[in-house]
Order: C-alpha cells, then sequence, then structure tokens
C-alpha cells in the first residue's frame, strides 16, 4: 500500500504492498514449467526439525520478558478453527510499561500429531493484514501436503484487525479521508493535503493512545519471535507476502540462530529508502498495465483501440478527465480520481483479474459510468458502499508505514522534481505516486532506518520473486536474497503480485519441497506458466 514522497498518503499516492487484494477478485491456478536445474539441496543442509520442548529457542530470553515468554496459550473453539490471544509488552525496551493483545487463529495440521511438524507463522502482507482472517482461506494458498504437516497459525500484528489495533475515530472521518481527493498542482494544495493528513494522524493519536507509537515492525519482529515461544517451537517457520517479508527479513536479522524455515514471497528490500520506494512501484505499476494493455488488446473485446503506447495514453487521458470531472457511479455516488486509481491499480495484483479492468473501461470510456471502478475500489479498500470498512487495515497500513520510513518535509517545487524524475520511467503513474502528503505530519517519529539484512548464521531462507509483480517489483526480491547471508532466491516468470498459491505447480512444488523436507532449490531456479 502507500508510497509517495513519504510511504503514506491519503488518496492515490499509497504504498501498495497487499497481497491478498488482487487475488481476491479472481483466481486461477495455472500449471506452471520449471525450467532451470531441478536439483535440490540436502534436507540435511537445511533448518533441524521443530520441537515442543522448548519456549525460548536456541538461546534463553532474558531483559525481563521471561514472564511473557512462559504463558500459557489458551485456545479455544471459533468455527472450524481455534483461538487464542497472547499478550506482548507493548514496549520491548520496556516491559513493565504495559502490555498488547496479539489475536491468533489456528488451523491444527490435519496429518495428526506423527506428521506434525510444528506451527507455521504466516503473515498475508499489509502492513495492516489480517492473519486470522487469512487462515479462514488458507486452502486456496497453500497446498493439503503443508496443511498435513504444520499447524497454520494466522496472527493479527499489534495495531491490527483483533489483536490491541490502531483507531482514527469517526468511520465518516476516516472514509473521508481514505477516499478524499485534494489535487497536488500547486504549493496550496501541497498544504491542503498535508493539513488534512496532519489533522487525520492527530484523531488517529487521540483514539489509538500510547499504541500508535510501538506498531513498528521491529516490534512486531519481536512479537513473533515471542509466538515461536509461546507455541513450543525452537525455530520460527513462517510464510510471509508481500511486507510479510519485511517482517520475516527483521524477524531473521534480530533473531538469526532461531530461523527455521522462513518463505518470503514477494520481497521488499529492507534498505530502499522511502524514494526509491516510489520509484519501484510507479515502474511496476506502469509495466504491469502495459502488459494488460498488450493483452486486452490482443482480444476481441478491448475497448483501447490502436498500439500499446494508444492504450496507454487512453487510460491517462480518462484519469485525467475523472480528476477534472468525476464520473457517475450509480445509487447518487460519485467515481473520483482517487478511488479511479484505486480501482485501476487493484486489477494489476493478479492477471487473472485483468478481465475486471476491461470491463470497468468499456464502462467508463463508452458509458461515462464509473460504478465497476467504484466497486473495485471497495475492494481494494475492504469499504462497503456506505462508507465503512471490514477491516481497520488501511489505518494500520498508515501507522506502521509511518514508523517503518523516515519521511522529509519536501517542498512543493522539491516534490514536482521527483515527479518529473519519476514519470519519465512511469508516465502513467508517475504523478500519482508523488505528489501527495505522507508521514511528515504524522504525530509520531519514525523510529527505524532502512538497512540492508544480512541474518548471518540463519537457516536457508527462501525468497520468492515474480517478474511481473507491480507492488513488490522483482529486483526487490533478487536484491533481498543477496543481503542475507543464506538466501536462496527461486523466481517465477509470470504477472501480479506473489506467486505461492497462484504460480502453478512449479513454484508449489519448490516451495513445499522447502518447508516439508528443508530443501532449496538450486541456484537459478525459474517457473513460468
Amino acid at each position: 500500500m502507500p508510497a509517495s514522497s513519504a510511504p503514506v498518503a491519503p488518496a492515490r499516492a499509497r504504498l501498495l504492498v497487499t497481497r491478498a487484494v488482487g487475488a481476491a477478485t479472481a483466481v486461477v491456478l495455472a500449471l506452471g514449467a520449471c525450467v532451470a536445474p531441478k536439483e535440490q539441496s540436502s534436507p540435511q543442509d537445511a533448518a533441524p526439525q521443530p520441537t515442543s520442548d522448548a519456549t525460548a529457542g536456541p538461546e534463553a530470553v532474558t531483559g525481563g520478558v521471561e514472564a511473557f515468554y512462559e504463558q500459557e496459550v489458551g485456545w479455544s473453539a471459533c468455527g472450524a478453527f481455534e483461538c487464542a490471544t497472547v499478550q506482548a509488552p507493548l514496549d520491548w525496551d520496556d516491559p513493565d510499561a504495559g502490555s498488547v493483545d496479539l489475536a491468533l487463529r489456528r488451523a491444527p495440521a490435519t496429518g495428526g500429531d506423527g506428521e506434525r511438524l510444528g506451527s507455521l507463522l504466516v503473515n498475508p502482507g499489509g502492513p495492516g493484514g489480517s492473519g486470522v482472517q487469512f487462515v479462514e482461506y488458507a486452502q486456496d494458498s497453500f497446498s493439503p501436503r503443508v496443511l498435513e504437516a504444520y499447524d497454520l497459525v494466522g496472527f493479527d500484528p499489534r495495531g491490527v484487525g483483533s489483536s490491541s489495533a490502531v483507531s482514527c475515530g469517526d468511520p465518516a472521518t476516516v472514509d473521508r479521508y481514505l477516499t478524499g481527493d485534494i489535487p497536488v498542482e500547486d504549493a496550496a494544495g501541497l498544504e491542503a493535503a498535508r493539513d488534512a493528513a496532519r489533522a487525520f494522524g492527530e484523531a488517529c493519536a487521540e483514539a489509538t493512545g500510547p499504541l500508535l507509537g510501538h506498531v513498528d515492525t521491529v516490534s512486531a519482529a519481536k512479537d513473533l519471535d515471542l509466538l515461536r515461544g509461546v507455541l513450543g517451537d525452537d525455530r520460527l517457520h513462517y510464510v510471509g507476502f508481500s511486507y510479510g517479508t519485511l517482517l520475516g527479513a527483521t524477524y531473521a536479522e534480530l533473531f538469526p540462530e532461531r530461523v527455521g524455515r522462513l518463505v518470503l514471497d514477494g520481497a521488499l528490500d529492507p534498505s530502499s529508502s522511502t524514494e526509491e520506494l516510489v520509484v519501484g512501484q510507479a515502474v511496476g505499476f506502469e509495466e504491469a498495465l502495459r502488459a494488460y494493455v498488450e493483452y486486452c488488446q490482443g482480444g476481441a473485446a478491448c475497448p483501447l483501440e490502436g498500439d500499446v503506447d494508444d492504450g496507454m495514453q487512453q487510460i491517462a487521458d480518462l484519469m485525467e478527465t475523472i480528476e477534472d470531472r468525476p464520473l457517475r457511479a450509480g445509487d447518487g455516488q460519485e467515481l473520483n480520481s482517487t478511488m479511479a486509481f484505486y480501482g485501476l491499480v487493484v486489477t494489476l495484483y493478479d492477471d487473472q483479474s485483468w478481465t475486471y479492468l476491461t470491463l470497468a473501461l468499456e464502462e467508463a470510456l463508452t458509458q461515462s459510468s464509473g460504478a465497476i471502478f467504484l466497486e473495485l475500489a471497495n475492494l481494494y479498500l475492504e469499504r462497503t458502499p456506505d462508507g465503512t470498512y471490514g477491516s481497520n487495515q488501511m489505518v494500520a497500513f498508515t501507522a506502521i508505514n509511518c514508523l517503518d520510513y523516515p519521511s522529509e518535509e519536501l517542498s512543493y517545487d522539491e516534490l514536482d522534481q521527483l515527479a518529473q524524475v519519476v514519470e519519465e520511467q512511469a508516465p502513467t503513474f508517475g504523478r500519482d505516486f508523488v505528489m501527495s502528503a505522507g508521514c511528515e505530519t504524522w504525530p509520531v517519529e519514525s523510529v527505524r532506518e532502512p538497512a540492508t539484512v544480512t541474518a548471518a548464521g540463519a537457516a536457508p531462507i527462501l525468497v520468492v520473486g515474480t517478474t511481473g509483480d507491480p507492488a513488490t517489483p522483482y529486483e526487490w526480491s533478487v536484491a533481498l536474497a543477496e543481503q542475507l547471508a543464506s538466501g536462496v532466491l527461486l523466481t517465477w516468470e509470470g504477472e501480479g503480485h506473489t506467486a505461492y498459491g497462484r504460480a502453478g505447480q512449479c513454484i508449489t512444488d519448490a516451495v513445499d519441497a522447502y518447508l516439508l523436507e528443508g530443501a532449496t532449490p538450486a541456484e537459478g531456479t525459474v517457473c513460468s506458466g
């Protein structure tokens, strides 16, 4: 989700790293073909099998947090699953300052105790995505063999969902901020956007309290080790998608000796600056849109005329028209440029969703209606037509990113210069990703500095990258795998965001072999399909 001159902004410029959104519209799994060497490393070289007779892992837990690691998890039935709540320190540097609740949902291993390997914690991305909700449809992402061997454990990170959560007050106020459209065309527009962001941040601080300063990824990674400990696993076994890769990589840097089998799919580069994130995502979505236009124009029912460049220009013209004059969207609603942006980009997360973009474009271009775009935008935001939200993902996203990324208050001229640079590589999306207010007005200062991670001494870590990923460009996965001392890169030549669970049998087999046997793919393995 957002990335602009700062990693969080109202309106269009959002660091779109959520994993589950695009797949939610339609997921059709296609068989892939592996085109690289098939050899895999020996399981003996990988992480040891998990055990259940320790709570602190290879090294003892100290620092005044022992009581948190010693708590017992009280599971209770919740539908077809088991649910529990675990307490973590509000401030890991001051364990006596209070606690936060971490909500868990577990799908016990289906293969029975004899085949069980331990717990597999999962994070679907965001930041702000709910692992508790993710477990409910895990069978769509994880293979039966993995579900037989592991207790699948979803958790809501601090600040998110059913855990101690970020709140920003009145729902109507939140909706106006998230869906509002403040064009930043001059210094006055930028100041208006920053005024809105500042007021929103103040509302979040008032509604959330001290928690707002402790929802950063480093704190969440320490929570992850606490969950490993109280679940009884010596080492962490984990699958993180999108933002979940940053959480997993941060964990590996903090606790390399406790790394078990970590799958990081659709990676963020932990060393990337805010500006590098902006440029990378703008280019990623530009390239994904070009791939869509080429696909669309190769069919019979495409509303885009001419060649690919012509089609791209028609989409850019449509977005500019909507900025000047919102489209009617049925039931008295309108589609403004913010919601049009969301409705467009959500379809680029998964090429199986391109059909919906064609329908939305046809309706907008031929009928001057934005109803389908608005519906797609609501899907992305988890928003109902009446302006209420199914989760706090969007506000948690803002709070977490603002703590994770330092933000500099640039002038309008400085932003404009950056926009011009980005537009050279991403003429359709460049300004949307730059010209907006960001975290420079957030009431809590950032606590994390972007830096490389090596996780020296960790067991092999599997990084999965998709060549056509718009939200977390493939280069970021390459960078993360190279940074990690034990990183192994698995590549899918395909379109869309992340790979495992949507990229076909080649990716599934490689990831499953790693999770179940500890076997890593041969260097240079590429799957296509």
